[in-house]
């Protein structure tokens, strides 16, 4: 400072110029603060949330600093003044998706720097350190490195490791910093201190490290002291298998664990055992050969061996069945390697991780308790047999492992799948003792896999060894289509017409070979070929109902047109304006720590002509979906199907600003068939998952299935889509899940859903409308259609147009019947009039006549019925003296007449005697 000149820093220091490192960290250096919070304010408890993070923290390791493993948001914040622009570097491991890191910049506003702008952290392979780089302006710089964990229940997480910071363009430094013990500087003007190496120790401001007194002592890399060697134990040493010797001989033999820190004359130290005897060795794996030698070699192309005899050429017809079988274990397969690392420290480094034990590999010894025990497989690529590599199917080939573990403790087996190099996911995990049992996973896709076995005894560090005895065996590996594999058997195959015992020729797409002819035959319309038999017509499987196979006869799928007939009713539906698909997002949920998320599903009907269209991935940025396909490497999960499922973070929980979408999976990749009937296969749709239709309009199932194998799932997931007619929601209208299951599915393996909507409603028929008579008027009259209330159907028939038909007037006819009608009215009361006045008359002649009679004295009455002579045919006849027409006779009605004026009436009798 006195002479304002820069000058080299003397041995035992360093400096980083014009910046500042943070290598060291035994304690939180001065200038870090750790903020803790629970920032989701989804309900009234986030105070009791706060408070239950309190004392989540980022904790120093010494070489590196730990993130939190609970739910809680962490930052770790440091605030640095520039004086020039310059940059920020770290080293980084992040393997566990569980936990969301992120890396950003603010100015002394609380703005965030643009340089900062994609602030997500990739993740890292285990074991691998990443490096990061963030320009930074001049003037004020918070930087902070927060984690959020999210579902982490009671799942034991792997925490983020940071260290190696460095930040250039602060002041220039006006003194040198002294290497930390454990390293040292034999150098003037250093920019970092070297590590001690093994057996070796330094303290504060070193120019060398010290050796220890090896017989009695020994120190790990960048150790600040020596320790003193302990007695030796059963964990200081394990067993090997001799390759086989030239007579064919292995025998078992014990080796220290490198690098040895145990003494064995110390008082209680355990000797290394002796080796066992020479035995013989096993056979070798199905597909090799011994030829007298000690080693097993792969048979030659087109041959084939159970591992026991000498290599035999396939047969005429008959092609080798390529794959890779291990069964026996006497030394490690060429294209296999084991490993031991441990982010913590470097213990295990150079340790084999495996060790082959005649019928088995199993785990090893490692270093310490938390060491990872890695096992690799690699294969560069994957072949269908000749016959058949034509087909189109969804896998190409698979592999299955068969294994146990033995455990006291927490211990974990990873199987973790890498393709390519760039897409690395653990796609299952096992947790405690487990019996012996058998794993599957298909190969869809062909690449160089990269398939890892990781096996960890606790997933805490330990002072001493406490779990050495926990274990996990390997009993046989099987992969089927291997590029570089062996056979082990040879199977039929096609020959060319007319070509009997040549060469197999390969199949056209969705042809089987006949088992008589060994020729390709296609297979029958709307059936698809199984990707495990092709020989026999049974290879091709027919398509569920409402679907068609594709031409290759690939897969089934349907093309949204459906006609069932019910109740004597045809009904025709055309789904196709819902083919471009739905999505339903419930909840929110809540995990046990009060994280809220939603569940989000995505439909994809029909499809298009049978492939998948529903898209779901996990993004860790405000991206497109579409940028994400483009970008897929970078993402660790996209997946396209039927039906998928995300898990969204809205973005008021946690703080983040934008929804994050994780935890995608399939759950509908093969589409089996559509029917109104509620049960297909092995699938049933529950009549109580929803409400039932009060419509007469059957409800139709869409059945899916998913190859994914889950823990609970031991056969795949299911999905059931129930499109029912509903004309008040129209276009999409609306999909929802059961209210007894919010996440879509009671037991996690069946999935079902309701899409309501008038889409989903039949074609019209003429049953659907009806006509309507109008009024005739000047002789013309309308006749209108309607249709049905409620209009249960779309598309179809249309309404037909009113129509205009001739009618004869009402109105003349009206008054014509009137007219008819008045004058019958008139002509009956006449007539009525008439009669009764007729009967008057008679009345009062008839009483005449009888006073008349009855007026002369002392004469008898009159009889009153006349006598008829006995034997005399007497008639008596009653004569009218005055015969009047009808019209007449109206006539006298209408005039009075006089007193003594009356008809007479002559009285006639057979015997001429006038009474």
């Amino acid at each position: 400072m006195k002479t304002q000149v820069c000058s080299k820093c003397p041995e035992g220091t360093f400096s980083v110029g014009s910046g500042i490192q943070f290598v060291e960290w035994d304690d939180l250096p001065a200038g870090f603060s750790n903020v803790a919070t629970y920032m989701d304010s989804s309900d009234g408890s986030s105070e009791n949330k706060a408070e239950s993070c309190s004392k989540s923290s980022w904790n120093p390791r010494g070489n590196y600093i730990e993130s939190n493993r609970d739910e809680c948001t962490v930052a770790l914040i440091y605030t640095v003044l520039l004086k020039r622009s310059g940059f920020v570097t770290f080293e980084y491991q992040y393997t566990d998706k569980n936990i969301i890191f992120e890396f950003f910049v603010q100015n002394d506003q609380c703005q965030e720097m643009d340089a900062t702008s994609d602030k997500w952290m990739k993740l890292t392979n285990d074991g691998e350190w990443a490096s990061r780089s963030v320009t930074l302006k001049s003037g004020a710089n918070i930087l902070y490195w927060r984690t959020t964990g999210i579902f982490m229940s009671s799942q034991a997480v792997k925490p983020i490791l940071v260290k190696n910071i460095t930040i250039e363009g602060v002041a220039y430094t006006s003194e040198c910093f002294p290497c930390k013990p454990g390293t040292f500087s034999n150098i003037t003007g250093a920019s970092t201190c070297q590590v001690c190496p093994k057996n070796t120790y330094s303290e504060m401001g070193a120019k060398d490290c010290t050796k220890c007194r090896e017989e009695t002592h020994y120190a790990d890399e960048g150790a600040s002291q020596c320790e003193e060697r302990p007695p030796c134990a059963n964990k200081d040493f394990f067993q090997i298998h001799t390759p086989c010797d030239q007579d064919g001989k292995t025998r078992l033999m014990y080796k220290w664990v490198e690098t040895k820190i145990c003494r064995e004359e110390l008082p209680g130290a355990v000797a290394l055992p002796p080796s066992g005897e020479r035995k013989e060795c096993p056979p070798c794996n199905p597909g090799f050969h011994s030829n007298g030698s000690s080693f097993c070699t792969p048979c030659p192309q087109d041959t084939f061996s159970d591992g026991m005899w000498e290599c035999k050429p396939c047969p005429p017809g008959t092609e080798p069945a390529l794959g890779l079988e291990y069964k026996w274990w006497n030394v490690l397969p060429h294209n296999m390697k084991t490993s031991c690392f441990n982010v913590g420290n470097s213990k295990c480094d150079g340790m084999n991780g495996w060790e082959v034990a005649d019928d088995h590999i199993q785990s090893g010894a490692g270093g310490t308790d938390d060491d990872y025990l890695i096992l690799n497989l690699h294969i560069p690529g994957f072949k269908l047999p000749t016959s058949i590599t034509g087909m189109t199917g969804s896998e190409l080939g698979r592999i299955s492992f068969v294994f146990d573990t033995v455990c006291s403790a927490d211990c974990s087996l990873y199987f973790i799948v890498d393709i390519n190099k760039k897409y690395t996911n653990v796609v299952k995990s096992w947790s405690g003792m487990k019996e012996k049992q058998s794993y599957t996973y298909v190969i869809s896709k062909n690449a160089s896999y990269t398939f890892t076995w990781a096996f960890q005894r606790t997933n805490q560090g330990h002072e001493s060894r406490k779990l050495i005895y926990d274990t996990a065996k390997i009993y046989m590996i099987t992969v089927t289509n291997a590029v570089d594999g062996v056979a082990s058997f040879c199977q039929a195959c096609a020959l060319g017409s007319g070509q009997s015992g040549s060469s197999c020729i390969p199949c056209p797409a969705g042809h089987y070979i006949e088992k008589e002819t060994s020729q390709c035959k296609e297979c029958p319309p709307n059936t698809h070929l199984s990707i495990h038999q092709v020989h026999g017509r049974e290879a091709c499987v027919p398509c569920g109902p409402g679907s068609r196979s594709t031409k290759d006869h690939s897969a089934c799928f349907s093309d949204c047109k459906l006609s069932y007939v019910k109740d004597n009713q045809s009904f025709t539906f055309d789904f196709s304006s819902l083919s471009r698909g739905g999505s339903v997002m419930n909840g929110p949920s809540f995990t046990v720590r009060g994280t809220k998320f939603f569940h989000f599903f995505n439909i994809s009907l029909c499809g298009n002509q049978g492939e998948k269209t529903a898209l779901c991935a996990d993004n860790i940025t405000d991206i497109t979906l579409k940028d994400m396909v483009a970008e897929s490497e970078y993402y660790s999960n996209v997946v396209t199907a039927f039906v998928c499922q995300s898990t969204i973070i809205p973005p008021d929980s946690k703080g983040f600003r934008t929804a994050l979408a994780l935890q995608s999976s399939s759950l509908a990749d093969t589409f089996l068939g559509a029917t109104i009937e509620t049960n297909l296969g092995s699938i049933n749709v529950n009549p109580e998952m929803f409400n039932q239709s009060e419509s007469r309009i059957p409800d139709v199932h869409f059945y899916y299935k998913s190859s994914g194998v889950t823990a609970a799932c031991e056969i795949g997931r299911t999905s059931v889509v129930t499109l029912r007619c509903d004309p008040a929601k129209p276009s999409q209208g609306e999909i929802s899940v059961p209210s007894l299951c919010p996440a879509g599915t009671c037991d996690g393996c069946s999935f079902y859903f309701l899409w309501e909507s008038a889409e989903a409603c039949p074609w019209c028929t003429e049953l659907d409308y009806h006509e309507i008579e109008g009024a005739c008027k000047e002789g013309h009259q309308e006749i209108l259609y309607f249709w049905n209330e409620p209009k249960l159907c779309v598309k179809g028939v249309p309404l037909p147009e009113k129509k205009i038909v001739q009618c004869e007037m009402v109105d003349f006819w009206l008054k014509v019947g009137a007219a008819v009608g008045a004058f019958l009215a008139v002509l009956l009361i006449a007539l009525i009039c008439y009669f009764w006045k007729k009967n008057q008359k008679l009345e009062y002649k008839y009483s005449k006549l009888v006073m008349t009679a009855n007026s002369k004295e002392c004469e008898l009455p009159a009889a009153d019925s006349c006598a008829i002579m006995e034997g005399e045919d007497i008639e008596e006849e009653v004569v009218y003296s005055n015969k009047q027409s009808l019209l007449g006779k109206l006539k006298s009605l209408a005039t009075k007449e006089k007193d003594n004026h009356y008809e007479s009436v002559q009285m006639k009798s057979s015997g001429s005697q006038n009474i």
